[in-house]
């Protein structure tokens, strides 16, 4: 019996880590000076998704959230009009619907997995764009792509496609931690309902809009350029709560979750004002100011609440950066054929 060898292109191989973000509430709902919405956010290491992908000739995923990927990874291809497929594999994925941008992290992971096989050369935005998402929020894309604690402009009213752009990435301190509080029986708000609840609610007053951006600018902002909390923490819990009492008759009070909503408020009654609720929860979280303090709110929450609580706690830190992207090349193969 004769063999032959023939060569075989390379195996491309991208691994993909996107990590979580908070969405740490909106800066203008009134949208009279032509742009809506304005997000603040903040990235954080501990929870994020990873991912490999592998050149195809057709699409598979195996592991977490496989339906929802493979979904993104066709779509992309076909707005590119790619020839060849993908094969992923999800190794860990953030929680859906939790408030932490899953569906956003994990559909520019998959894009940008294919756009380096591909060589195809998509940015964050257009691969955001070409999967629609971005469409309120830009900070899911600036974590992918810088992380920090980052602020974005707004929905211009008259492009309404367009991703928000973004027009504030700051360092988050490294030693400050972020305590996390997650609602083990539910999800936050999200596909039709969310867009319900977006067209029901009131109008925001314009007078709020403006408090809310000049405690952004003048408060929060100047805290984390000088690494002072105190100012960080208390404005930002004022967005929150302001936000959330907009948000109250849509997700049933200021917190979608009466657990953590009762948890937080064992918290600000301890000198912790940095509170709040991660988009439309149910997560919600606590600033402190090292990881003492965090595992000290952490064991009085436990022993408050106790074993039956549907809550579960993980202490965070910031992320300062974005996502990370590694390209293989696999070596060539050889195949033998008869």
């Amino acid at each position: 019996m004769n063999h032959r060898f023939t060569t075989r292109y390379p195996n491309h191989t991208v691994d993909v880590e996107a990590p979580a973000r908070l969405h740490l509430g909106f800066l203008d709902l009134n949208g009279g000076l032509g742009r809506r919405f304005g997000s603040l956010g903040l990235t954080i290491e501990g929870v994020a998704t990873r991912l490999r992908a592998e050149s195809a000739d057709d699409f598979s995923a195996e592991g977490p959230e496989s339906e929802r990927a493979l979904a993104f990874a066709r779509a992309y291809a076909a707005r590119l009009g790619l020839s060849g497929g993908v094969r992923l594999h999800l190794h860990e994925t953030i929680p859906g619907h939790a408030g932490l941008g899953s569906g956003t992290q994990l559909a520019l992971a998959v894009g940008t997995a294919m756009a380096r096989l591909y060589e195809a050369h998509s940015d964050s935005r257009a691969i955001a764009g070409m999967l629609d998402r971005g469409r309120r929020s830009g900070i899911g894309i600036g974590a992918f792509e810088d992380g920090g604690f980052i602020v974005d402009c707004g929905r211009d009213e008259r492009a309404s496609d367009e991703v928000p752009p973004l027009a504030l990435r700051l360092t988050f301190p490294e030693d400050w931690r972020i305590l996390l509080l997650f609602d083990q029986r539910g999800q936050g708000m999200h596909g039709e309902r969310e867009v319900r609840a977006f067209a029901e609610l009131p109008e925001f007053p314009e007078a709020s809009a403006g408090q809310l951006c000049r405690i952004l600018l003048m408060q929060v902002v100047p805290g984390l350029l000088e690494g002072r909390l105190d100012p960080v923490a208390e404005g930002i819990g004022v967005i929150q709560r302001t936000v959330g009492e907009h948000f109250a008759p849509a997700q049933g009070g200021r917190f979608a979750s009466p657990a953590v909503s009762a948890a937080l408020d064992w918290a600000t009654g301890r000198g912790f004002p940095g509170v709040g609720q991660s988009s439309w929860g149910p997560t919600g979280f606590v600033l402190a100011e090292d990881g003492e303090q965090a595992r000290w709110l952490e064991q009085g929450l436990k022993r408050r609440f106790g074993d039956l609580s549907p809550l579960r706690y993980r202490i965070v830190t910031g992320r300062n950066l974005g996502a990370r992207v590694n390209r293989i090349e696999a070596p060539i193969k050889l195949r033998q054929e008869s």
